[in-house]
């Protein structure tokens, strides 16, 4: 069977603050700039997440999309979505929330409820600008 990419694309407001506690004040200002903010700063992020597989004969489908947005919005946006990463999501309590390490934190909380190598790309824009892709380990 022929396989295919499929994307799901959805939203979520966050705010953080980048800044390592291991490091001066000084350091953490020259290296994060605004966005070493005390008060922290907010981002609407998008977020789109592609699985990959052979189109079934059955439905026609890699993939049912509204199983991976229930999957999206269950595993993500309910731990990430208007929240102070910082402050409020522990997985973020020894980990820096940069946009790298969201996108590293949305393909842990989405790969388990999937279909085993089926998530292919997890893309977080940060800003309408700058993305980052993981693409698992």
């Amino acid at each position: 069977m022929p396989r295919c990419l499929v994307t799901r694309k959805t939203h979520f407001n966050a705010a953080h603050r980048l800044h390592n506690p291991e490091r001066s004040p000084e350091w953490n200002q020259a290296t994060f700039g605004l966005c070493n903010n005390p008060n922290y700063h907010g981002h609407n992020y998008d977020l789109e997440v592609t699985v990959a597989g052979e189109i079934s004969s059955e439905t026609g489908y890699v993939l049912d999309v509204s199983v991976l947005h229930e999957v999206i919005e269950r595993e993500v946006l309910a731990t990430l979505d208007h929240k102070n990463l910082n402050l409020d999501v522990p997985w973020f309590a020894s980990r820096i929330p940069s946009a790298e390490n969201i996108a590293v934190f949305c393909w842990d909380a989405i790969a388990p409820h999937l279909p085993a190598g089926s998530l292919t790309r997890v893309r977080l824009w940060e800003t309408a600008r700058n993305y980052v892709d993981y693409e698992g380990t």
